[in-house]
């Protein structure tokens, strides 16, 4: 049974707290490109993963955002993308984009917590997402959409990243360093809460959830925007194992 079928009081709070977190990017829309314009650790993360993928391979992109650059870098590259996000904004975005490649990506708003689940069939009509979807996967790439959950809930949806991975399948991903846990932190003129791990915990949480690790590099990073600070971002690429 979905452990979230009963929507008991901290199952209803979990749900109010990520919508306000899809509404404060439905506010921010364009500024995010602006404030993050250098997306070179992105890339060069997806091009890694690219480099181990057969074109036409089904790739997940959890977090996509204006699909700027994971989802035209997968798409030019053959590609066959499905990509995610709670922000309607965000999506609009995506979808007046044009991304150029012989597969047009398959653009959905889910909850990335659902995705694996019953609720993807029930809650948002995406059975191929829920249970149905297990093991259909080639790859995932989930660059700083993570860090919006806390980090008890960052375990449970690595897991379910990985049921929808095939044997074998890859997840690429994108976390920023530091020791947050949901903390509220001023963001483009909203607050979003955010998380991360220091480096040999996050290593230990996606041993955990069932990755192993085949390469990392850290990145520091300066936001175009001075009222963000700098960071030092990580870059993953891990394999499902069992």
């Amino acid at each position: 049974m979905d452990e979230d079928a009963g929507g008991g009081p901290d199952v209803l709070r979990r749900r109010a707290a990520r919508a306000l977190q899809a509404v404060a990017f439905d506010t921010i829309g364009t500024g995010y490109a602006e404030a993050f314009p250098s997306k070179h650790g992105q890339l060069a993360c997806g091009r890694r993963l690219l480099a181990r993928l057969e074109p036409g391979a089904a790739v997940l992109d959890v977090g996509c955002g204006s699909g700027e650059p994971t989802v035209r870098q997968l798409v030019a590259a053959g590609m066959r993308v499905t990509a995610v996000d709670l922000s309607d904004v965000m999506l609009t975005l995506a979808r007046e984009a044009h991304h150029p490649g012989p597969h047009p990506p398959a653009l959905h708003r889910i909850d990335m917590y659902d995705l694996a689940t019953e609720r993807a069939d029930s809650a948002w009509n995406l059975p191929e997402l829920g249970p149905a979807g297990r093991g259909t996967f080639d790859a995932v790439t989930a660059f700083f959409s993570l860090i919006l959950l806390p980090q008890d809930e960052i375990p449970t949806v690595l897991a379910r990243l990985r049921a929808l991975l095939r044997p074998g399948g890859l997840l690429a991903l994108g976390m920023v360093e530091a020791d947050l846990d949901h903390v509220p932190l001023p963001f483009l003129g909203r607050e979003l809460r955010i998380s991360g791990y220091l480096r040999e915990d996050l290593e230990r949480v996606l041993l955990d959830a069932g990755f192993v690790i085949e390469e990392q590099e850290g990145r520091p990073y300066a936001p175009a925007s001075t009222t963000l600070p700098p960071e030092e971002q990580l870059f993953l690429r891990c394999r499902r194992v069992g």
